[in-house]
């Protein structure tokens, strides 16, 4: 059985796994195991079609930039060369989504345990008041209920976000998502490479100033975290996936807006010996990569909105600020 627990790395996004802080939960815990969801593959896909092609080869992955963290193996800046591959310029919208799960009857991971982890500041205070605290991260609640249908619970869908990301999904929903759709998600190589948009060591996507010219770029908190959030930035919570200007691929919301899932197990220390030619991570783990940082992240607390930065879940975890991207090798 999983309980809802403090996360590995409860900086970012809290998780199912096994370590940390118990919350015990007999309403929203299922009594029994969670079977790994089955990918459907799909004859054909229009989603395989729609996806940007980039060149690859050699570019500057990683930073020893001093807002980085060494302890998540942001460094060090390493070459690595990748073959040419497509990657999608947003992130799988929830309209999208709904056609996966309509084609394959799928049910996500959220729906399957029964509940996935909220931030407050979304919930009312009577779901609140029901819905029990992450003990490192007291901001999230284990919310009964909660899935990609209903973001923030019971009461709550995603009918005026259509365009906006899926969430609520875990590693494991997005491989069936992408076996469905004949893509995969991207390695953690492709995800930077396509996030920097051809600047190379930049910060962000479209330079090293957060606000270049007092204009904000991406989706992240704004005010004091997280008791006030101004939404300077036009957002509260997610943004539509083609928000703010796309990069230098053409790719929107690479940092900011929701945590993408890669295809890597996560290490903070595999690649300093690994390949460096197409890198595929770790050959096995306990946690999957996440990458870009969400609309929950601030330089107080989470500074991993820039595109070097690390981060990881267990596979079968969800949240209201995780969700994916896909890619796939480069057409025949």
């Amino acid at each position: 059985m999983r309980n809802p627990v403090s996360s590995t790395k409860p900086c970012c996004t809290p998780g199912r796994d096994a370590d940390g802080t118990v919350v015990p939960v007999a309403s929203v815990v299922p009594a029994v195991p969670v079977p790994v969801p089955v990918p459907v593959a799909a004859p054909g896909s229009r989603v395989a079609r729609q996806l940007t092609g980039l060149p690859g080869g050699r570019f500057l992955m990683g930073t020893e930039d001093r807002q980085g963290y060494p302890e998540d193996g942001e460094g060090p800046v390493r070459v690595v060369k990748l073959s040419p591959f497509r990657i999608a310029p947003t992130t799988v919208t929830n309209a999208a989504f709904a056609t996966f799960v309509k084609a394959t009857g799928h049910r996500t991971e959220a729906e399957v345990f029964g509940f996935s982890y909220v931030f407050e500041g979304f919930l009312a205070d009577r779901l609140a008041a029901v819905s029990p605290q992450v003990a490192a991260v007291p901001w999230w609640r284990a919310v009964a209920g909660a899935s990609w249908r209903a973001p923030e619970g019971p009461g709550s869908s995603v009918t005026t976000r259509q365009n906006h990301p899926v969430v609520h999904v875990s590693w494991h929903d997005a491989q069936a998502y992408c076996a469905w759709s004949g893509t995969r998600l991207p390695t953690e190589a492709e995800w930077e490479y396509a996030a920097r948009g051809g600047l190379e060591q930049a910060r962000y996507p479209w330079g090293d100033e957060l606000t270049a010219n007092g204009r904000y770029l991406c989706n992240t908190w704004q005010g004091v975290f997280p008791t006030v959030n101004t939404a300077a930035d036009g957002y509260p919570g997610t943004a539509p996936v083609t928000a703010f200007r796309p990069n230098g691929h053409g790719l929107y919301n690479t940092v900011g807006n929701v945590w993408e899932w890669c295809a890597d197990w996560f290490s903070p220390d595999f690649h300093r010996t690994a390949p460096r030619h197409d890198p595929l991570g770790p050959p096995d783990g306990t946690a999957r990569v996440m990458r870009g940082g969400s609309h929950m992240c601030h330089a107080s607390y989470c500074n991993r909105y820039r595109v070097a930065a690390r981060s990881s879940n267990t596979p079968d975890s969800s949240a209201g600020n995780i969700g994916f991207r896909v890619a796939a090798d480069a057409a025949a």
